[in-house]
């Protein structure tokens, strides 16, 4: 373990050469004082190289909420089912799905759909927590749901529903949910903690989401710049609903975690994330890569850049992942993965054969990967360089 001050005490453990990877770690955690409570895990061509963890009331094997990067295990889901040959995102959603072609949908296909082309990223009627917590229950109401723009001609993230969308694809094909099919499939053979619907008997590990701690700069720039409440991005983040959506009470509500919503419903450690992500690109533990080399070129590929008419930023999606080398530029072409909203981030890096998986308990505000991801998957890519 390694002293960072008088309050914070990193533990864990890193291999030969990533000794630069715990002292950023470090110096993070000492840099931030709003205790992060934080966790850092990375494999190197399927052995794990990192293992870290620092903060109030974490250990290694707490199960953070990890939102968004939730929709990466979804997404492994649907890429081994093309794989298998089970589905082709060359069809349409609605020759799976025949009820979504209602409101001018029916020609949108499987890989429109899970690049967040459909426009469908939230239900006139709303939802509450209990309707996010159920996959099909989101599927129902948005089948008839008109979509926000001309299905297919643009891209806007679907925060909260995408994994409802491409989870009754994968529903309608085989008869089962993501969850059942990542818990068979990839969860259990690897003895993953990354749990798409949390066994009660897993509860004493959840650690509870805290609400993020704004600087003075971001709390005047929200008070100068209030969100506009008709703007896409109030309606696809529940901000517009009646009333609003608590994003932070969202996991912190044990239906959500039982259920394990596939767009932000999971619950992990830094270790089960990048676990996941090395399953799927390297040899671990004498299994086969989870993913063949052309299946990890096509879930990487992006398809479409452009303006996401929800967040307002320039971005761009791979096959229902974030191309992840548009964050962290040191990434090989072809890095793929997921960040959540807490702050929790993780990532595939086919090229340098990297996993990456970061948790934190506390917001980072305002949204998504958290800063301090930048810096250490910079000290990682600069260790792997170094090999």
């Amino acid at each position: 373990m390694t002293d960072t001050g008088d309050t914070i005490t990193v533990h864990g453990t890193v291999t030969a050469g990533f000794e630069g990877v715990r002292d950023e770690f470090a110096a993070v955690l000492a840099a931030d004082h709003t205790e992060p409570g934080s966790q850092l895990a990375v494999y190197h061509h399927g052995r794990l190289v990192v293992d870290l963890w620092a903060g109030e009331g974490i250990a290694g094997d707490s199960l953070p909420a990890v939102y968004s990067s939730t929709k990466g295990a979804a997404h492994l889901v649907l890429a081994l089912l093309v794989q298998d040959g089970a589905i082709d995102p060359e069809r349409t959603v609605a020759s799976y799905w025949p009820e979504f072609a209602a409101e001018g949908k029916g020609e949108l296909t499987v890989r429109e759909l899970v690049s967040h082309r459909a426009g469908l990223v939230w239900s006139d009627g709303g939802f509450g927590i209990p309707d996010l917590a159920d996959d099909r229950v989101l599927a129902g109401r948005l089948a008839g749901q008109r979509p926000h723009w001309a299905p297919g001609t643009a891209f806007g993230y679907h925060a909260l529903v995408i994994g409802a969308l491409t989870g009754e694809v994968v529903r309608r094909v085989t008869g089962r949910s993501i969850q059942e099919i990542f818990e068979e499939r990839v969860r259990a053979p690897y003895g993953l903690d990354l749990h798409l619907g949390l066994p009660e008997e897993l509860e004493s590990r959840y650690v509870p989401v805290r609400p993020g701690v704004a600087t003075p700069e971001q709390a005047a720039e929200s008070a100068a710049n209030p969100l506009d409440l008709e703007s896409l991005m109030a309606v696809a983040f529940g901000f517009a609903s009646d009333p609003p959506l608590d994003v932070v009470a969202l996991p912190n509500t044990r239906e959500v975690r039982a259920l394990g919503p596939a767009s932000v419903g999971g619950v992990g450690s830094a270790r089960g994330l990048a676990g996941m992500y090395a399953a799927a690109i390297s040899e671990v533990d004498g299994r086969a890569p989870l993913l063949r080399p052309e299946t990890l070129a096509e879930v990487g590929r992006v398809r479409w850049k452009g303006t996401d008419l929800v967040t307002g930023v320039a971005d761009a999606f791979a096959f229902g992942f974030e191309a992840s080398p548009g964050y962290y530029p040191a990434l090989g072409e072809g890095a793929f993965g997921h960040s959540g909203a807490a702050g929790s981030q993780a990532y595939a890096d086919p090229v340098n054969g990297v996993a990456y998986g970061y948790t934190r308990r506390r917001f980072a505000l305002p949204g998504g990967a958290a800063p301090e991801n930048e810096r250490l998957s910079a000290a990682v890519s600069e260790a792997v360089a170094k090999l």
